[in-house]
């Protein structure tokens, strides 16, 4: 398909009221990876009218790493939204990643939210923490308290975000999951260090949000949901989706 034949594609989805969303986690880009995901993108980009890159983009978060990945998405030609995951802060050069993927295209969600054909694009890395009952309190040692207070701060900015999006339309891309429900095929051990609910709590405030995109759980299910009914989607790049595909499609 053509870049002319793309965007008269992209105009009626437009018209018609629908955002198509490829999502994708967990590229885990690494030094030695060459053109990993360069056919995968531009698949992407004949198929949807954005791309929402869902965190652990690189392996180790190193400067090499990211460069790899820069040159593969400075090839897309859709807009390109995202956030971090644990793995790209890995080696310390988290804001020399962002700058380097950034300047390839993307729009890093953690500094702000962004509006793509009418839509809006929240997000944050997300943290750990457990989920629902089992959902750790800050309570006890000070370790803890600061452990709880990093969710809490990343959920704080998160709801910054939406309250920002004065929109009929808001998708939230995250990192970790938000929900049990996405993690489930993970062994039980393993949850609280897979996402915190504090995310869906928040979220659920917001009637406007249509969709929570993820990654982060590779051995976990495509699709789950908060309490309020908010659909929820684990893109982790290992995780079986409807597509067939590495990536999700979904449209808002």
């Amino acid at each position: 398909m053509s870049l002319g034949e793309h965007q008269k594609n992209t105009t009626e989805c437009v018209k018609s009221g629908v955002l198509r969303v490829a999502a994708l986690g967990d590229l885990h880009v690494s030094e030695t990876a060459e053109h990993p995901f360069r056919d995968c993108f531009a698949e992407i980009a004949r198929e949807a009218d954005v791309l929402a890159l869902c965190g652990d983009l690189t392996n180790l978060g190193t400067i090499k790493e990211a460069e790899l990945l820069a040159e593969e998405m400075r090839l897309v030609t859709i807009p390109i939204v995202g956030v971090l995951g644990n793995h790209d802060i890995e080696s310390g050069h988290g804001e020399q990643v962002t700058k380097i993927l950034c300047q390839a295209g993307m729009k890093l969600l953690e500094s702000e939210p962004h509006m793509v054909n009418g839509v809006g694009f929240a997000g944050v890395k997300g943290f750990a923490g457990g989920f629902d009952r089992g959902m750790l309190g800050a309570f006890g040692e000070s370790a803890v308290k600061s452990f709880v207070g990093e969710a809490i701060a990343e959920a704080t900015r998160l709801e910054v975000q939406l309250k920002a999006l004065h929109v009929e339309k808001v998708v939230v891309v995250l990192h970790y999951a938000p929900v049990a429900g996405t993690c489930e095929g993970e062994p039980k051990e393993i949850y609280p260090f897979l996402g915190s609910s504090r995310f869906a709590e928040t979220v659920n405030r917001f009637d406007n949000v249509k969709a929570i995109v993820h990654g982060h759980a590779h051995g976990g299910s495509y699709e789950g949901r908060t309490k309020a009914g908010i659909p929820v989607y684990n893109c982790a790049r290992q995780v079986v989706k409807p597509t067939g595909k590495a990536y999700a499609l979904l449209e808002i």
